[in-house]
């Protein structure tokens, strides 16, 4: 017997979203721990985990491969008819990825059929197969494909048209017809014939197992992930169910007992497949769009940038510098500036990023213009003069001796990241001037999931089982809130809660709930759009990365953030702040009231009678400082500048609070401890923190 080996090639994650329960990094643990080279990702319809799935599987040295269980119509895309009375709306194909050109191929697939075939499903048709079929090996798929349920009807001679249908679609050799065995009685009815189509056809065979879940042990709990899916209950009779406990990640060995004797080139076939598909996604690349510079402004993106920057400069210098100089409140002589600005449009231009400067210049101006309320900036931005000078930011980075490195420095291969809050009732405005600027079909919002984190997944799993409610929440209740944002885990909340542990050890009800619930916890449960992430493409988005319609047929991506900056799009957070707009409302009341109108660089930062205010923790609606924790150390700290309320800002945190940073700042601070360096070369640095490592700098 030739050696045993097996790729898996029709395999469900969490991403099909409430069918499949294979989270990512469990997967790729698994699919080393079994010694298999490779291993495919065959989401239903979708390519929402493709980057996450390409990089957890590299990094433990299995080969990904990328792929989709996409949903075929029976006539055109766009038809929106209901099927006939007995007759399947959709069929199921698998594809796969063999190259640079299948990914883009797959990218556009998937995108389109949302975008064009979406109906209860994202649909393909035929000729958009065939119009993208280069670069991709498809397999006949489970017991919804084609053939498959051709042969369920015993029509062997329409099921043989198909095949060949499809062959000549996807090119000879790039279609194959899956044998799956499950266990199931309509698997085994078509085994013989599925054999005989492929000798009739001379359509090879490929072994698959159509994997669901992890392990054996995980069958019940897909089977409560269905009915969570469907709205179902474990004894409903009439509802989605899996006949069989055998939709798991077999390892090659159960692979070869099933398939070894009869077929053992179909698992052989296997690795073939697996061997032609071999996918390198770029890497250190971005696609940055180009802004469109004014005709006769400059000759290149460097020059308008570094143009523009030098007339910001010569404004920030008349209306701001020139007067705190004239008060003696300048902290730097102006070459001091000229020198930052000059170091800074060199570095921007050599990493060449002066284009997404423009970018973000354009959409900030637009809002100011339109007299769209602008945040004043936000994280490591603020330390860059040339952000200040475009009016990107309203931070003056040398006045706070802010560091430029931490925003970009030469060790950065990504793109910057500019996060900018506009007032909550303009921010679809500046969205759409860029929509407009670059193209819809260039620009769209990030998609986001929500998860079955410890407490969904108990009360989840408990309406799936037909839990009482009131005991339901009662066992939910015991689950710990989350600590600053971040979840308890249910691993977690057992070893922190004896009460709950009791449950368990006394109630098989609760122990079975749990169990049930943290093999879920974790898996994504729905999609959603980001609240603020926005890409923007150099050329229409399907070119790129696969796009997707939400629920309110907004156009999203398929990627989630973390993702998309991998492939280097060019992503940038449209923050909607409500302060900014409660800001902006009474301004525009006291305009009206009292004839007053504000200049924001005449007001003082470090106004005695406001600093009372934060020293007695009367924040509410304050932003960022409003929470009751916040107000508390306020009123410890009593802070006398807005060096003091920066301070507070930044160490109100997980690691900083968790490690009594707070409580020592606070402490020396009042003069109740004395001020240690670790070492004196350190007092410059944080004489201003009082020896309290603070900011995070490079």
């Amino acid at each position: 017997m030739p050696e045993q080996r097996f790729a898996h090639l029709h395999l469900h994650t969490d991403y099909s979203l409430l069918d499949g329960a294979i989270q990512i990094k469990p997967l790729a643990k698994r699919t080393e721990e079994l010694g298999m080279s490779a291993c495919a990702m065959t989401d239903h319809g979708n390519m929402f985990g493709a980057i996450s799935f390409y990089n957890a599987m590299k990094s433990r040295g299995v080969k990904p491969i990328i792929g989709c269980e996409t949903y075929i119509t029976r006539g055109n895309r766009s038809d929106r008819a209901a099927s006939a009375p007995g007759e399947k709306a959709n069929f199921h194909l698998i594809l796969l990825a063999k190259d640079l050109d299948g990914y883009r191929n797959l990218v556009r697939l998937t995108s389109k059929a949302y975008t064009e075939g979406f109906y209860y499903k994202p649909r393909i048709d035929k000729q958009l197969l065939a119009e993208h079929s280069q670069g991709l090996i498809a397999l006949s798929a489970c017991m919804s494909g084609v053939p498959s349920a051709m042969l369920a009807r015993d029509n062997c001679d329409e099921a043989a048209a198909a095949a060949v249908e499809f062959e000549e679609i996807m090119g000879k050799g790039n279609y194959f017809l899956e044998i799956q065995e499950h266990g199931l009685d309509a698997q085994q009815r078509i085994r013989k014939p599925l054999v005989e189509l492929s000798r009739r056809t001379g359509i090879p065979l490929v072994a698959t197992n159509d994997a669901h879940y992890l392990t054996p042990e995980d069958a019940r709990a897909h089977d409560v992930l269905l009915c969570i899916g469907s709205g179902k209950t474990v004894n409903d009779t009439n509802r989605l169910r899996y006949a069989s406990p055998n939709f798991y990640v077999r390892s090659p060995e159960e692979m070869w007992r099933i398939f070894g004797n009869e077929l053992p080139e179909a698992l052989l076939r296997t690795v073939e497949i697996a061997e032609r598909c071999d996918l390198k996604l770029p890497e250190n690349i971005n696609h940055l769009p180009n802004y469109p510079i004014p005709e006769g402004e400059a000759s290149s993106p460097d020059d308008y940038f570094e143009k523009i920057v030098r007339q910001g400069f010569e404004r920030r210098r008349q209306k701001v510098w020139e007067r705190q100089e004239s008060r003696g409140e300048l902290r730097h002589a102006i070459s001091d500036y000229q020198t930052r600005l000059a170091n800074e449009i060199a570095m921007i231009k050599q990493m060449g990023f002066a284009g997404y400067f423009l970018i973000v210049w354009d959409f900030v101006r637009y809002a100011r213009e339109h007299a769209i309320p602008v945040g004043p900036g936000r994280g490591s931005s603020a330390g860059s003069l040339v952000a200040y000078c475009l009016e990107i930011t309203d931070v003056d980075p040398l006045r706070y001796d802010l560091i430029f490195e931490r925003f970009l420095n030469p060790g950065r291969v990504s793109l910057p990241d500019i996060d900018i809050d506009f007032c909550v009732k303009g921010r679809g405005d500046v969205i759409n001037h860029v929509a407009n600027l670059y193209g819809r079909d260039s620009v769209c919002q990030i998609i986001t999931f929500g998860t079955l984190a410890s407490r969904a997944a108990i009360k989840d799993v408990g309406r799936a089982l037909e839990m009482p409610y009131a005991e339901v929440e009662r066992i939910a209740k015991m689950i710990p809130p989350p600590v600053r944002g971040r979840n308890v885990s249910l691993a977690q909340a057992l070893e922190q809660v004896p009460e709950l542990r009791k449950e368990i050890e006394s109630n098989p009800n609760v122990k079975d709930l749990m169990e049930i619930a943290q093999r879920l916890e974790g898996c994504a449960r729905h999609s959603s759009v980001h609240a603020a992430g926005v890409v923007i493409s150099p050329v229409p988005l399907q070119e790129l990365i696969p796009i997707a319609v939400s629920g309110k047929e907004e156009l999203t991506t398929q990627y989630v953030m973390s993702d998309l900056e991998k492939t280097g799009m060019l992503k940038v957070d449209f923050l909607a702040l409500t302060a900014l707009t409660v800001i902006n409302d009474c301004l525009t009341t006291i305009k009206q009231l009292l004839g007053t109108e504000i200049n924001w660089p005449d007001i003082a930062l470090n106004d005695p009678k406001t600093m009372a205010v934060f020293g007695e923790g009367r924040t509410d609606a304050v932003f960022q400082f409003e929470s009751s924790g916040m107000q508390e150390i306020c009123r410890k700290l009593k802070p006398k500048d807005v060096e003091d309320l920066s301070a507070l800002n930044a160490l109100y945190r997980p690691g900083p609070l968790d490690g009594g940073m707070v409580e020592e700042f606070i402490q020396r601070h009042r003069g109740q401890k004395t001020v240690r360096y670790l070492v004196p070369e350190m007092k410059e640095i944080l004489s201003n923190t009082f020896g309290v490592l603070v900011y995070q700098e490079p």
